[in-house]
């Protein structure tokens, strides 16, 4: 699509993260940025474990960016007529729901990170075979967890009396942040797009990964009304126009949670290629095809994402670490062992070694793929000579060692290991954890030379959409230009192997420290269970046991 006059045409993209919104706009010659803006929003934590944002906060700051974006463009030679087209990514499993009559959020949004809803995880599980929380990955991929937007959906429906009386009188919507976004940019007084892509509904735990679509099985079980549901749609297609404001008319034509924007974004489009996203958590996803693989070795199989409606799905593995930066500024802010996280480079190399010194920063426990909830951070192998060097050397090696977890855990899943790792994000700019990520994989780290790969991958894929068309991502292309650093191990393999046998047993030192006894909920839930017996059956139970062991009394 070309833009007005034969000028080049522009890509923008909203990209939401957890903490920051930015909004960038991209040549589609050079697929650089070429103007963007940031700003930063308020993480509210009104109770330990909750996170939450204000969803009109993160309305407002978007308008600002794009304002403040606007504002530039004639100093780059540029219109806002040029933009042909918008891309939205965002942070994933994070939700909320609003009254589509007001467009007022009925409770914040919550988090992915939050972990309010361990009760409401102990719901379900006791409703399950065995507590298997398992059980329904060969639908949906996903385990029953509190990462995932279906157990903060029915929490909220739990405890927020506003959306229960909102859902009875079917006023209740429910979106992850690209639906909420959507919803608005395209609200007039006839209605609003109340829509999803695949990626973002693979990591609700409501979506079948086969019919992509929401599951009704799953749904009756976490008793969610399908209704207040968004449409499940592809990542590039036009979704519709922006109603009002400055970028009124333009298209919306792609939509990526933000791993799977940063796995596109990477190129890493064919079969054997996995990216790993280096920020406050890490996060890495292996391109598996059209072909799902569910994990038997604690990885997660989702959507990596599908270029059209019509068109075949890419499936993924993917892996969660949860503390990766977060780790580093810990060590900052809680132990004051540093000014500023960028320090963190620089005194990790004045000494060669971790000292023997292990740290797993099981804060909230460990995500992929070892899946405890139970485990906590510790800091292991100290000596009288350990330093503070020592100890943020070893939050670095804590990064490239859960990494490896989930890269050996992929090999056993997939039989294949990878021959090298594309990286990105905050993290990769700290040239010594990239270097150590390489010695303790034993595979070359690749980083891409794109500012940004996550916006970039959602501009791909708003700019392939039909009736934008400005490239062809089904066409294998050359990127050899967007490599950036490789950094190639320099440990030998029986060093990197001893290394890594220690993390083991730092990370089994870790496990049961917190109390895995089960909840109120979880006992209120067995109770109600047999409370549902009918006496009948229950004298009749007791009086068959009172029987059978006074037989076996006499005998």
């Amino acid at each position: 699509m070309p833009a007005e006059g034969g000028r080049e045409p522009l890509i923008a993209v909203i990209d939401e993260g957890t903490m920051t919104i930015r909004f960038v706009v991209f040549s589609s010659k050079t697929r650089q940025e070429l103007v963007s803006h940031k700003l930063d929003v308020v993480q509210k934590c009104p109770q330990e474990g909750w996170a939450e944002e204000d969803p009109q906060e993160i309305l407002s700051a978007i308008q600002q960016c794009i304002a403040r974006v606007v504002e530039q463009l004639p100093t780059h030679g540029l219109r806002v007529s040029d933009i042909v087209a918008v891309g939205v990514t965002n942070q994933r499993e994070t939700c909320l729901v609003w009254d589509k009559e007001t467009g007022e959020p009925l409770y914040n949004a919550i988090l992915w990170s939050d972990i309010r809803t361990a009760v409401t995880v102990d719901h379900i599980l006791a409703k399950l075979p065995d507590n298997n929380k398992n059980y329904f990955m060969p639908v949906c991929g996903l385990p029953v967890s509190t990462l995932f937007s279906a157990t903060k959906l029915r929490w909220l429906i739990d405890n927020i009396p506003s959306v229960r009386k909102a859902i009875g009188e079917q006023r209740c919507l429910f979106g992850t942040i690209d639906t909420w976004i959507v919803w608005n940019l395209t609200r007039t007084n006839l209605g609003a797009l109340h829509v999803t892509d695949v990626t973002n509904a693979s990591r609700t735990m409501l979506m079948n990964l086969d019919t992509l679509n929401w599951d009704p099985v799953i749904c009756k079980h976490f008793n969610i009304p399908p209704e207040i549901l968004p449409a499940i749609r592809s990542s590039s297609e036009i979704y519709g126009k922006i109603a009002t404001g400055l970028l009124e008319g333009i298209p919306i034509s792609g939509i990526l949670g933000n791993q799977h924007s940063a796995l596109v974004g990477q190129q890493c489009l064919q079969i054997g290629l996995a990216k790993n996203t280096y920020r406050s958590g890490c996060f890495l996803l292996y391109n598996m095809g059209t072909k799902k693989v569910h994990s038997t070795h604690g990885l997660l199989t989702t959507v990596g994402y599908q270029l059209g409606p019509g068109c075949p799905v890419t499936y993924a593995l993917e892996g969660s670490v949860a503390v990766a930066g977060t780790a580093v500024r810990f060590l900052r802010d809680n132990l004051n062992l540093m000014k500023d996280v960028l320090e963190a480079e620089r005194l990790a190399r004045e000494v060669k070694t971790t000292g023997d010194v292990y740290f797993v920063p099981a804060f909230s426990g460990l995500y992929a793929p070892h899946w405890r909830k139970d485990a906590r951070g510790i800091i292991c192998g100290l000596t009288q000579f350990t330093t503070k060097a020592h100890i943020i050397r070893a939050a670095l090696e804590a990064i490239c060692f859960q990494t490896r977890d989930i890269l050996e855990a992929m090999h056993k899943d997939c039989g294949v290991p990878l021959t090298k790792l594309q990286a990105d994000g905050i993290l990769t700019g700290n040239k010594l954890l990239m270097q150590l990520q390489a010695d303790i994989c034993g595979i070359p780290v690749v980083l891409s030379n794109a500012n940004d790969v996550t916006s970039l991958g959602v501009a791909l894929v708003a700019g392939h959409a039909k009736g934008i068309e400005l490239w062809d991502l089904t066409v294998e292309e050359d990127n050899a230009d967007q490599i950036g650093d490789t950094f190639f191990p320099a440990a030998s393999a029986p060093d990197r192997n001893m290394r890594y046998k220690k993390w083991k047993m730092a990370v089994e030192r870790s496990l049961g420290w917190a109390s895995t006894k089960k909840s109120v909920a979880m006992t209120d839930e067995r109770y109600r269970l047999l409370a549902s017996i009918p006496p009948s059956w229950f004298l009749l139970a007791s009086f068959t046991l009172l029987t059978v062991s006074q037989a076996l009394a006499a005998r």
